[in-house]
């Protein structure tokens, strides 16, 4: 066989693990995020397998703990609402009505441990109502 030839082999061999372990690394991180109600509706799919859920602190349901290492709430869904229990430390912008994505596992039909609470600040994308070029500020330039 012609040193070409084992070259391209050899070449296309080395690619296709790397490919493959690329994939294999990266999916085992993908992770859909489910609705209360979706988890609700497909939990006996995934009795004991770690999940993600989506939904917004129902307002007057949150305890946290002193210091802020622990916190129980609940999840406000379409239908029905999942409490939730998480022991680790808040988030500090963690609070009533927040939209938040918890990550862990159903204990029961209606008890959630998470072992992840992630916030989500759609406030810190917005444009304040501010002029422009309020002040001695220059577009694109910071102080």
């Amino acid at each position: 066989m012609a040193a070409g030839t084992r070259l391209a082999i050899g070449t296309a061999i080395v690619l296709t693990v790397t490919a493959y372990m690329a994939y294999v690394g990266a999916s085992s991180s993908w992770q859909y995020y489910l609705t209360v109600d979706e988890c609700l509706t497909l939990q006996s799919d995934f009795p004991t397998r770690s999940i993600r859920i989506s939904g917004d602190v129902l307002p007057g349901s949150l305890l946290i703990a002193a210091n802020r290492i622990g916190a129980k709430f609940e999840l406000k869904g379409t239908h029905d609402n999942l409490p939730v229990s998480f022991e680790g430390r808040v988030p500090d912008n963690f609070a009533e009505g927040q939209q938040v994505v918890v990550e862990g596992c159903l204990q029961s039909p209606l008890a959630f441990h998470a072992d992840t609470v992630l916030t989500r600040c759609s406030s810190k994308y917005t444009t304040e109502s501010t002029p422009r070029n309020a002040g001695n500020l220059s577009p694109g330039k910071t102080e």
